[in-house]
């Protein structure tokens, strides 16, 4: 059986980088069958791996994609915390997950979950820009019909780039449609930490409600929430091009 460097292989079965998986080997958190293992290590495909004490998921060739209609009031965290709720108890799954396109606890809709680190990591880079379509629904500032002149003033600003506090460039979205009453449907090609609220806090909006509705091109569809669903063929494929 052919042997692969060691940060490959935790990589691949990990969400980790390489070079995250490297720092792990070389500070003594990484066995390999039980044993602490040493930079430079090549391990065959299937190897028993432990991190800080934790298997990672056997059998790299046999990987989970689901796809989770997230609730509001959720973290996307795995950790436990007193009086919270996380997403990976809505789902059956014993191995370890990761979620990609992380939803803050408030806001609800589409996350992919799976345990194929190469995958997590090719839909999680900025430099693949893959696009995230939400709608947004607006807290009214005032008791007034919303003004379409306003609204489209919210549209040439997202557009534009708005400067957001404690961030050194604009953020903007890529595409950007008023419904009505202060309903919009966004699209962003990155993922910095909430940004969809604090871009509208800069304009001086509050979000009322924000449902991711696509991701990467996986739509959530009719998918009920709190519930999931596996990734199709066909998905997979496409988003693995």
């Amino acid at each position: 059986m052919k042997d692969f460097p060691l940060q490959k292989i935790i990589a691949a079965r990990s969400g980790l980088s390489r070079r995250e998986a490297e720092a792990l080997i070389k500070a003594g958190k990484v066995e390999v069958s039980d044993f602490v293992a040493e930079p430079g290590l090549r391990v065959a495909e299937d190897a028993e791996i432990k991190i800080k004490g934790r298997r990672l998921a056997q059998a790299p060739g046999n990987f989970t994609y689901i796809a989770l209609n997230k609730p509001a009031g959720y973290t996307c965290t795995s950790a436990q915390f007193a009086n919270e709720r996380n997403i990976f108890s809505l789902i059956p799954f014993q191995e370890k997950l990761f979620a990609i396109g992380r939803l803050d606890k408030d806001s609800r809709g589409l996350l992919i979950l799976t345990n194929d680190g190469d995958f997590a990591q090719r839909l999680s880079h900025p430099r693949f820009q893959h696009e995230k379509t939400y709608r947004v629904k607006l807290a009214s500032p005032r008791e007034v019909e919303w003004n379409p002149r306003d609204m489209a003033m919210i549209e040439n600003e997202l557009l534009s780039g708005v400067k957001v506090p404690d961030e050194d460039r604009p953020m903007k979205a890529v595409k950007i449609k008023h419904l009505q009453n202060g309903a919009f449907i966004i699209t962003l090609n990155e993922g910095r930490k909430r940004q969809i609220r604090r871009m509208f806090e800069a304009l001086g909006y509050a979000v009322k409600d924000l449902i991711r509705i696509n991701l990467a091109g996986v739509d959530l569809g009719t998918l009920a929430e709190g519930k999931w669903r596996p990734l199709t063929e066909e998905e997979i494929t496409r988003l693995k091009k």
